[in-house]
């Protein structure tokens, strides 16, 4: 069992706590002798407890006496290193109102206090009987009193104090005018058990000093396990369960868990385990044995093998017998093979052939291999199908050939692989084609030819034919030759021809050579032919044409080069983001019946081995989200957020749970959070993510108050933008877009996250939008109008809330509409009241959130606009600089003006200034 189901294990059982005694005044067989203080006051006398055993007991009842002041001390009580103790004591008071002539001092209740020292040092003076230096726990009160007409009525009361630091402690009673019996008393603590669970030894642990104090117990694993992940502990809460834990043991290989499921036994002989884990011991596979006890793997028989890719677990095989019935087609110097499979495999089903070639001395019987002229189709070796076809044999040529049958262990076996062998000998062919055809003399009629003879005669060449025509010309005309050159004559002068050859054997013509254009001579220079001047004229023009173009790439490229400068830097800086092809749309995946098929379509299933939980950092929705690390094969570790899903979930809250995974793992962008992988087939259930080491964006912003630029915000609201246009471009709808839900990393790249509330946005109509079901939650201060009062959530709806998300950020976290109720804001929006500008917010940052928060949801800006603008924004910094000069406080009405007690008036120029620039970087209506 893997450290996940061990979490499971211990966090659904009930756990008992354990407590331990320090001092039990019922157990006293002598008197007890507590100090007390005066001597008038507490009085021992004995008595018996609610069994009617004898014990020793303390009352005091000086009710008819004013100003009492009666103390009762017990004897030092060591405290063996506990931080926080208990005290349960029993008790009786007698109702004041059935005593009659008191005066009206008479008490119910009585103090208990506690004394904190490094040795029994109090005396009968010393400490002061007075609250200081005693430290008080609490005033006692009973839950039921008793009377001279009703018995006397025990109560039960238990009280707690700590941390203690010191060797021991007292305890002491104060009444103050009350006729009471303090039973027994009796001091202990609490602590978690020795516990062994799945395989890890955790020692007894007292409780911390709170009581919700975690204290951390150290594990080891029993004896043949080993550690799954490091480090081994759990935690001791202060009701002395055990909770939390961190790491986990499994059994070691060659071992398995005992019945008692603490501890690891050897597997018996004839049986192995040849992995770490929870599992049971297995049967040898077949053809392997063991004999010997603890074996984690057990050894192939003679004649049996494992390959180096099998698993231990595997079963042993051998190598396969020969193929069956080898065909062979000759057709003149090419051949085909063809068989069939063995009759025995070897028990494997890799199995594969490998034909070899080999070239006989017919008269010697002698075979060599086969030059590396011959051609195999497809392959040699490694041939999957039953079929080969050989091509460039020489003509009446003995070959044999074996075929060869492979599966993984044959090179685990001594030997050759069994093969069949099949000797064939080729006919005769016709020869192959002429390699090329050379030009040795051109006249006005004449040309002169050789030519080398066909690499592969195959046999002896009895003549040449040559066959040439005018170029464009349909007749052609040949003429043969004995040896390998010719001249052909009779020809027009200044004339092109293309020209072939071909060999003869007594088998036929071989292939005609590849044609060549020849030209003859003019009479006016007969020495030299158009042929030799034609490469002259194309390479000129071709010189040419190719000064021009390479003139007017440099131009192009300089023209470019020149361009981009001004904006290398920025460029370099921005979160850019390209997607290849067409964009994806994003599928709902609370339309699948089965959530387990959505989340095996669009998320990555993790083994659970790769996983290493390293601490809980916080607690979810669903469960606790821990911080840990991800190792997978080929991949550098990296450090992941993982969410768990509590214990005890029902249908539905895993179906939620997995879904958000669906949604995640439909996404990839640089400004969406990543989705690592989810593991379904473990308890709990988990999702890992990427880890963002600044976590939520606006906790963040409220512990960097005034610590960034303008511009580095701006870049932040960047990179909200550029994800969020990914997502609508993928007709997606996330309906919780708030500062909240966007997560920071250590390179301050905002990304957005949490998609719980997000749903399917249809394209199928011109207006798409999503109904959510009535009595949702919906976050008021983020959500546009339309969609709080009719539930229609739109991409536009998103952009509203992004004008929030931008009111977050240059307010450094601070929360939208401040104290305000929800429906005062509902109020404020629908009577066109909108936030203010922060303090020292650039003019056309607020004009942008005011463009996200037009009443008319199609007049506001797109998100491919806000990213537009935000790129135009960084690019001219001096539109950052004109600031307002309105402080957060009232709201601003559209179209009026701010409250005068919160604005300065802006002057002409500024108004000026600002307006040029909202028209040069927002073209979006207002």
């Amino acid at each position: 069992m893997d450290y996940l189901l061990w979490m499971c294990s211990l966090v659904l059982p009930v756990v008992i706590a354990v407590e331990e005694t320090l001092m039990d005044s019922k157990l006293a067989t002598t008197e007890l002798a507590w100090t007390t203080f005066p001597e008038s006051g507490w009085e021992e006398v004995s008595g018996y407890d609610d069994s009617m055993s004898p014990i020793r007991t303390y009352q005091v009842c000086n009710v008819r006496e004013s100003n009492q002041n009666n103390w009762l001390r017990t004897d030092f009580i060591p405290r063996k290193s506990v931080l926080r103790v208990y005290v349960e004591l029993k008790f009786s008071v007698r109702d004041c109102a059935s005593i009659p002539n008191i005066p009206g001092s008479c008490k119910e209740t009585f103090n208990l206090f506690y004394y904190e020292s490094d040795g029994d040092t109090a005396t009968g003076t010393s400490p002061a009987w007075r609250e200081n230096p005693y430290m008080k726990v609490d005033t006692v009160a009973p839950d039921a009193s008793f009377s001279l007409l009703v018995a006397g009525r025990i109560n039960t009361k238990v009280r707690s104090f700590g941390p203690l630091s010191k060797t021991g402690f007292y305890l002491a009673f104060q009444d103050l005018g009350a006729c009471m019996s303090l039973i027994s008393v009796r001091v202990f603590f609490k602590k978690c058990s020795t516990t062994i669970a799945n395989f890890a030894v955790f020692p007894e642990t007292a409780t911390g000093a709170e009581a919700t104090s975690l204290v951390i117990a150290p594990g080891a694993c029993v004896p043949n396990a080993q550690e799954v992940s490091f480090p081994l502990k759990l935690y001791c809460n202060g009701d002395g369960e055990w909770m939390v834990p961190v790491g986990s043991c499994t059994c070691t290989p060659g071992f398995e868990p005992a019945t008692t499921d603490t501890q690891c036994q050897a597997c018996t002989p004839g049986s192995f385990k040849y992995k770490p884990g929870e599992g049971s011991c297995y049967p040898c596979p077949p053809n392997s044995r063991t004999s010997i006890r603890g074996a984690n793997i057990c050894p192939c028989q003679s004649g049996f093998y494992r390959a180096d890719s099998d698993s231990s677990d595997s079963a042993c095989t051998t190598i396969p017998s020969p193929p069956q019935n080898v065909f062979s087609t000759v057709n003149e110097t090419s051949i085909s093979l063809d068989w069939e499979e063995p009759l025995d495999k070897g028990g494997r089903d890799d199995l594969i052939y490998n034909v070899v070639c080999k070239k006989c001395q017919s008269e010697r019987g002698v075979c060599t291999r086969c030059d590396e002229n011959v051609d195999m189709s497809p392959r040699r070796l490694g041939l999957t199908q039953k079929k080969v076809v050989v091509k460039n044999l020489q003509a009446h040529t003995r070959y044999s050939f074996e075929v060869q049958a492979v599966n993984g262990v044959s090179g685990k076996s001594p030997g050759v692989p069994r093969f069949a062998t099949v000797n064939i000998t080729t006919n005769q062919a016709a020869p192959s084609a002429i390699p090329t055809v050379h030009l040795m003399k051109a006249t006005s009629d004449t040309l002169s030819l050789s030519w080398l003879p066909p690499e592969r005669p195959n046999g002896v060449i009895l003549d040449y034919e040559i066959k040439y025509y005018e170029r464009g010309q349909a007749l052609s005309h040949t003429v043969t030759s004995q040896r390998s050159t010719a001249r052909v004559e009779g020809l027009r002068s200044a004339t092109p021809y293309v020209v072939q050859v071909r060999a003869r054997t007594v088998a036929g013509y071989g292939r005609y050579s590849i044609p060549m254009d020849f030209s003859t001579s003019t009479h006016r220079d007969p020495q030299k032919s158009v042929q030799d001047q034609l490469p002259l004229i194309v390479g000129s023009v071709s010189a040419g044409l190719v000064g021009i173009v390479a003139l007017v790439v440099i131009a192009i490229v300089c023209s470019r080069k020149q361009r981009s400068n001004s904006e290398l830097e920025y460029t370099e800086k921005l979160q850019q983001y390209v997607s290849p092809g067409v964009v994806k749309v994003y599928i709902d995946p609370f339309t699948y019946e089965d959530p387990n098929e959505a989340v095996h379509e669009f998320a990555k299933e993790i083994d659970i081995s790769c996983v290493k939980i390293e601490e809980v950092i916080g607690a979810g929705e669903f469960g606790e989200v821990c911080r840990g690390r991800l190792k997978q094969s080929g991949r550098r570790e990296a450090v992941v957020a993982i969410k768990t899903l509590k214990a005890g979930y029902t249908e539905r809250q895993r179906r939620d749970f997995l879904g958000e995974a669906s949604i995640m793992g439909q996404f990839d962008h640089p400004n969406v959070i990543r989705l690592e992988g989810v593991l379904t087939r473990s308890c709990p259930v988990l999702i890992i993510t990427e880890f963002m080491e600044n976590g939520a964006l606006d906790s963040f912003l409220r512990l960097n108050d005034g610590r960034f630029t303008v511009t580095q915000l701006v870049g932040m609201l960047r990179g909200i933008a550029a994800g969020m246009k990914y997502l609508s471009d993928m007709n997606y709808v996330h309906r919780d877009l708030a500062a909240r839900n966007i997560l920071v990393n250590s390179n301050l790249v905002c990304k957005v996250s949490d998609f719980g509330l997000s749903r399917f946005l249809d394209d199928s109509s011109a207006d798409p939008t999503y109904t959510s079901s009535l009595g949702g939650k919906i976050p008021i201060r983020w959500t546009a109008p339309e969609a709080i009062a009719f539930r229609k959530f739109t991409s536009a709806s998103d952009v509203w809330s992004y004008g929030i998300v931008m009111w977050e950020v240059v307010s450094y976290g601070e929360r939208p509409y401040w104290d305000m109720s929800n429906q005062d804001v509902m109020t404020a929006v629908e009577q066109d009241y909108r936030l203010p500008p922060p303090m020292d917010c650039p003019m056309v940052l607020h004009q942008l959130m005011l463009d996200c928060w037009v009443k008319e949801r199609n007049l506001r800006p797109k998100f491919c606009q806000i990213v537009a603008n935000l790129d135009k924004l960084l690019r001219n910094a001096a539109s950052l600089k004109v600031v307002t000069s309105t402080y957060s406080g009232d709201l601003l009405r559209i179209g009026g003006t701010l409250p005068g007690h919160h604005r300065k008036s802006l002057d002409s120029s500024q108004n000026d200034i600002a307006r040029q620039h909202v028209s040069q970087t927002l073209p979006i209506r207002v």
